[in-house]
């Protein structure tokens, strides 16, 4: 058994969500960062890529004091669990993600980690360790799931969100498009990675709905699976 898995991301009107250089780009306004600070609260889990944690650093946390208060009246911690795959274990000790705001950390890495910054780590979260060269993420979500989480939210970046969608992990694909061509063959997609090579392989996605958000609009699909 495995995690419900939610990719949300919000990307520029040609479908990048950062420049070639992979710098971050505001695409999105308040009102798409209050739903995202509301979809992180409830969610189990948050998980990102090693990529996006060193182009970006991020912290992961919720960020209304409403939404942290309501986490621990329901007696969870008040920021969700926060993963990092990471096979390489290439994280630097200093990263936001390991010391900002309370709560859980988990670091997935595969069997080339090398050892000593393995152990380094796991003074700052815990260690599931899955896959050869790369970590089997099929298998981390069981991992996950044996340890109580129901929900994943995964927020980038485009390599980890490939994966997850040619592993046939998705269950829904949040996207914010904002009013902006960022361009550039080299800039990130949402799902970027090796790509499918067969129309058969595509992920097939049923449209819930379409709606103005700020400046853009919120697309939600759900992953369509054959019966």
């Amino acid at each position: 058994m495995r995690p419900f898995i939610l990719v949300n991301c919000a990307m520029s009107a040609d479908g990048k969500i950062s420049t070639k250089e992979r710098r971050q780009v505001k695409i999105s306004g308040k009102n798409d960062f209050l739903r995202v600070d509301r979809i992180k609260a409830e969610s189990d889990a948050i998980m990102v890529g090693i990529g996006t944690v060193l182009a970006d650093n991020p912290s992961l946390t919720v960020k209304s004091d409403e939404l942290k208060q309501k986490r621990r009246a329901r007696g969870a911690d008040e920021n969700p669990v926060r993963i990092v795959v990471d096979s390489a274990a290439r994280i630097p000790p200093n990263a936001e993600i390991l010391h900002k705001g309370r709560g859980k950390r988990i670091i997935a890495v595969s069997s080339r980690a090398p050892e000593a910054k393995v152990r380094e780590l796991e003074f700052v979260a815990d260690i599931i360790r899955t896959g050869d060269m790369q970590v089997d993420l099929a298998a981390l979500m069981e991992r996950l799931h044996a340890k109580g989480i129901r929900s994943v939210m995964v927020e980038g970046g485009g390599t980890l969100i490939g994966s997850l969608f040619a592993q046939d992990l998705v269950d829904e694909f949040c996207t914010f498009v904002g009013n902006m061509v960022i361009g550039g063959a080299d800039a990130p997609t949402p799902a970027d990675g090796a790509g499918f090579v067969a129309e058969d392989a595509f992920s097939r996605l049923s449209l819930v709905s379409a709606e103005p958000l700020d400046e853009g609009v919120l697309l939600r699909w759900k992953v369509a699976r054959s019966p």
